[in-house]
């Protein structure tokens, strides 16, 4: 069973943090625009989102990775 834990974005370093955002962003699968976006747009979009609270970053300790997870999503699997 999976244990998640919330990482405050004010607690990673900015040059950890942006590293993070271009490695997500660089993702198979993680553009979905009909428009082909720059990594900086990406990474500066997650940023945005990030601040504005409409993502979270989850650290799964079970499985010992991280991830960004919509609010909701990371309120259910807090909850669980």
């Amino acid at each position: 069973m999976s244990q998640f834990l919330e990482i405050p974005v004010s607690r990673i370093e900015p040059d950890v943090l942006q590293a993070m955002l271009e490695e997500f962003a660089s993702r198979d699968g993680t553009d979905y625009s009909e428009q082909e976006r720059s990594l900086a747009q990406k990474v500066e979009s997650l940023q945005s989102q990030l601040s504005s609270g409409e993502l979270a970053i989850l650290y799964d300790t079970s499985g010992e990775h991280w991830d960004l997870i919509q609010r909701d999503r990371a309120t259910e699997l807090l909850n669980a």
